[in-house]
Order: C-alpha cells, then sequence, then structure tokens
C-alpha cells in the first residue's frame, strides 16, 4: 500500500491503474477506522484478490468545513499509524491523507456546494453549513480521484441522500453505493465518535437500534402512521436511556420528504444526544 499526502502524486499513481485497466474505486473517511470503513474495503476488493481488476483508494480527512462552532473538530479521534495498518490489511492499495493546506490552499475555498432543502432538514437543522461542507469537499475529492465507484455507509444516510443529488445535479461520472450499516454485537452502529461514549452511556447506545427494529415490527404487522411510530420509538429510547432525542423522523427514503403514512421506500432515523456525543443512526424499509 502507497500513501501520500499530495495530490499530484495521488494523480500520478491513478493514471498508472487506469493505464493497467483498473477501476478506480473510492473510499471517503475521516479516519480512526472502526470495520464498517474495512468492510467496505472487503466488498470493493472481492473477486479481485489479485489486484487486477480495481484500485482501492481510501482518504483519510477530518474536514474542518462541515465542522460547526463548538464541535468536536479539535478533539476527533485521529491515529494515522494505526489506520494505515487497517488499511493495508484489508487490501487498500492507496492512503490519501491531505492536510488541509492541500486541500485548501489559501485556509479556506471560496467555491462551496449547497444542496438546498434536503441539507436544512434532519441533522442539517442542528447542524448549519454542516452538508455544504461535507457536498464540498467529496467533491472535491470527485475530481481529485474522478473514481469510478465510491462507497459511504448507509448510517450517514442523509449524506448519501445529499451526495447523490450533487451527483445527479452536477452530472458527475460515478456509481455511488450505500453500504449497509456494519454493527457491533449488541446493535449499536459502528461509529469513530463511539470512543467518546462512557461506559454507561455505551451500555445504553444500543437502545436506538433496539427501538429502529421495534419500528420496524410495528410496521411489518401493517401500521402506516408514521406519527404512531415515531412516538413508539421516542417513549421507549425516553423510558430506556438518559440519551436527549434531538429527532426522530421517518421519512421518503428517496428524497427524505415527511409523509403521513407509511408507504413505498422508507427511512426511519433518528439523532440522540449521549453526554457529549451525538449519535445517529436509521433504518431503510420497503412497504
Amino acid at each position: 500500500m502507497k500513501i501520500t499526502g499530495y495530490i499530484s502524486n495521488l494523480r500520478e499513481n491513478i493514471l498508472i491503474a487506469r493505464e493497467q485497466g483498473k477501476a478506480i474505486v473510492l473510499i471517503p473517511t475521516m479516519g480512526f477506522l472502526h470495520y464498517g470503513h474495512l468492510a467496505m474495503v472487503e466488498d470493493a476488493r472481492k473477486d479481485d484478490e489479485d489486484r487486477e481488476k480495481v484500485y482501492i483508494i481510501m482518504s483519510i480527512f477530518v474536514n474542518p468545513l462541515q465542522f460547526g462552532k463548538n464541535e468536536d473538530f479539535d478533539r476527533y479521534p485521529r491515529n494515522l499509524v494505526r489506520d494505515s495498518t487497517l488499511a493495508q490489511e484489508a487490501g487498500v492499495d492507496m492512503l490519501f491523507v491531505p492536510s488541509a493546506k492541500e486541500m485548501y490552499p489559501n485556509g479556506q475555498s471560496l467555491t462551496t456546494i449547497n444542496v438546498t432543502q434536503i441539507s436544512e432538514i434532519l441533522c442539517g437543522s442542528k447542524r448549519p453549513g454542516h452538508f455544504k461542507g461535507v457536498a464540498t469537499v467529496v467533491s472535491k475529492l470527485f475530481n481529485i480521484v474522478l473514481p469510478d465507484l465510491a462507497y459511504f455507509g448507509q448510517k450517514d444516510y442523509q449524506q448519501f441522500v445529499v451526495i447523490s443529488q450533487v451527483v445527479k445535479d452536477l452530472n458527475i461520472p460515478v456509481q455511488l453505493i450505500a453500504f449497509p450499516t456494519v454493527r457491533e454485537h449488541d446493535g449499536l452502529a459502528m461509529s469513530s465518535r463511539n470512543s467518546y461514549l462512557s461506559s454507561e452511556e455505551r451500555q445504553q447506545a444500543p437502545i436506538l437500534y433496539s427501538s429502529l427494529q421495534e419500528g420496524a415490527v410495528l410496521i411489518a404487522e401493517n401500521e402506516t402512521n408514521a406519527d404512531v411510530i415515531k412516538t413508539k420509538i421516542i417513549d421507549r429510547i425516553s423510558k430506556e436511556s438518559k440519551g436527549k432525542i434531538e429527532y426522530v423522523e421517518v421519512r421518503n427514503a428517496h428524497n427524505l420528504e415527511q409523509i403521513e403514512k407509511i408507504e413505498g421506500a422508507v427511512v426511519i432515523s433518528l439523532a440522540v444526544q449521549f453526554g457529549s456525543t451525538r449519535l445517529i443512526d436509521n433504518i431503510i424499509l420497503e412497504v
């Protein structure tokens, strides 16, 4: 595995891979890797153990544009030595670890990508500017790498919908893959921020997925009222944890529009604060 922090060197290696007829795969991350990240590498590498078909690039960049004031940019977990070892063992071909100066030479980006409407709801309503930062840095990565495929975790589902809209609106020739959420043994969605949780908070956090599953069971039993599902989930989280609920929503899975009646593809999503740690999760259903 090669490691570089420079766009020019990354592009040189991509050119060689393309000349060898390999598909270029991008897996953008902010580092502090967990098995959810590595599972995406394994999926991209399947049926290509000899490394003749795909060239996998993983980026590690804690993007300052997507962190708001008083958010956890400075304390976001970082461990490049650990991450490099894990990425190499998983089968990454090249690790791209740019500095903020490499990505934003002038200390900022005068050009930004803003996706209206779907960036302003759910997580976006509490984190103004967050998805503008996400859309901007991902667009930069797409232009730098020019990938054939790009992987994103389903846990950050609103992010995936936002990036999908960017790709559609700007005619970016990349295939996006929403990789299913990878979970701990007790159902908690794997996340770099799980490392912030106290032992008590970690014990309570699995209630998020458990409550989502309860909502899915109700829908399977023909409950079609979105408010009933939301109320059940809110009640259970409130009774069985000290988590502070930011939102619980049932929405159209394609465009995140609010719905009253559950039908078609829907996403039940939530955000809950445990102490200083904000956790998100979701479940997607086809009714």
